[in-house]
């Protein structure tokens, strides 16, 4: 029976380029193999077929054999440096597809991206609310001058790892498929280092400490990462550095609590100035500004000024600043002292407890509570 002519097989033109004669067979096979057609005949010879044209057709030399010559230009040679008949179904899948998933028979070693770096940013509350650039030590992964880079002892050279040969990865069959994986034995690096180098111990890279300059927005808080691009550890077999990532952490304050975009602080006043009232000055962070405390204030009452907290680091209005005053109990009161207090007492006690409604209302509510009770 006369041989179909090639491109018929694949079902192709004779100007066809290389890359659709590999898409016209990849077709014809996951369609034809024996492995997915058991006990089929048919469609093993169709793989058969479509085999032998793919081998002559993707073969430079092959295919200008056969369009000058038809099928006596390559009848010596078709299937000598192709898959044959045998072929396993994973074999075609490594070699013919494995430019899909960046391995296969490239004998490529992969290259990937340095591992991310953290550093962590004490700052005081001042720096994280107004903005600051500080110079941080970190450090840094650099080639080794002793070996420049390789890993390997001066006068020697790595080897192929003879697991993967040199691919950095190897190839673990599932079914019908093959899948990938990073070679266990030079993980990935496609080349196995039998002399270290004493410098770096057969890693290339050296440890050394770096001065990086790190902006630091105004308004930050703890939490916030600045990251700053490829000053992580280098990659690997060529690939791209990774980052550093600069973590805030804001130092506790002596005066404020920060909470978001608002400031907290507690001003302790005395009784007199409570009951009297009076005006303050109190911190912030732009300066000192001036309260005004009511006669009357009770322990616990908010004050707010407008605009005096901080501006978000994404933008957005200004927080405000609350203060939180704490009437102080006086201590260490002269005799003098304690006996003015004892007749302001006296004089508060004969007023019937209208100056202290509070303490008025609480002890009559504890009276008739044991009254109820009848203890």
């Amino acid at each position: 029976m006369a041989k179909r002519d090639y491109y018929e097989v694949l079902g192709v033109s004779r100007d066809v380029d290389g890359k659709d004669v590999k898409k016209a067979y990849r077709r014809l096979a996951m369609k034809y193999h024996p492995d997915r057609n058991p006990g089929d005949a048919s469609a093993e010879e169709m793989f058969k077929e479509a085999t032998e044209a793919y081998d002559v057709l993707s073969d430079d030399q092959k295919r200008a054999a056969y369009d000058q010559f038809g099928h006596a230009g390559v009848d010596g040679n078709a299937g000598a440096g192709g898959f044959g008949g045998g072929a396993s179904f994973s074999d075609i899948f490594g070699d013919v597809f494995g430019d899909i998933f960046g391995g296969g028979g490239g004998g490529r070693t992969r290259a990937n991206r340095g591992s991310d770096l953290r550093y962590t940013l004490d700052l005081d509350l001042e720096e994280a609310v107004r903005g600051t650039t500080v110079k941080i030590r970190v450090p840094s992964q650099v080639e080794c001058n002793g070996c420049g880079g390789s890993g390997a002892e001066k006068g020697t050279q790595p080897e192929t790892c003879g697991t993967c040969n040199g691919a950095g990865q190897v190839r673990m069959q599932q079914g019908f498929f093959s899948i990938q994986q990073t070679c266990p034995r030079c993980r990935g690096a496609g080349k196995i280092v039998r002399n270290p180098c004493r410098s770096c111990h057969g890693s290339g890279y050296v440890e050394e400490q770096k001065t990086l300059s790190v902006k630091v927005p105004a308004g930050v808080d703890t939490g916030d990462r600045i990251r700053l691009s490829g000053e992580g550890e280098p990659g690997v077999n060529g690939g791209p550095p990774g980052d550093l990532y600069v973590q805030v952490a804001v130092r506790e304050h002596k005066i404020f609590t920060r909470d978001g975009r608002n400031l907290y602080c507690e001003v302790p006043i005395s009784f007199v100035d409570a009951a009297l009232g009076g005006e303050l000055e109190v911190p912030t962070l732009d300066g000192r500004v001036k309260l005004k405390i009511p006669e009357e204030t009770q322990t616990g009452r908010l004050f707010r000024l407008r605009g005096k907290g901080v501006t978000p680091v994404r933008g957005g209005a200004p927080g405000d600043l609350l203060c939180r005053v704490v009437v102080e109990t006086p201590v260490n009161l002269t005799k003098k002292q304690k006996d003015l207090l004892r007749e302001f007492q006296t004089s508060m006690e004969e007023s019937g407890g209208q100056q202290a409604p509070k303490k008025h209302s609480w002890f009559e509510g504890v009276k008739s509570f044991f009254d109820d009770m009848k203890f």
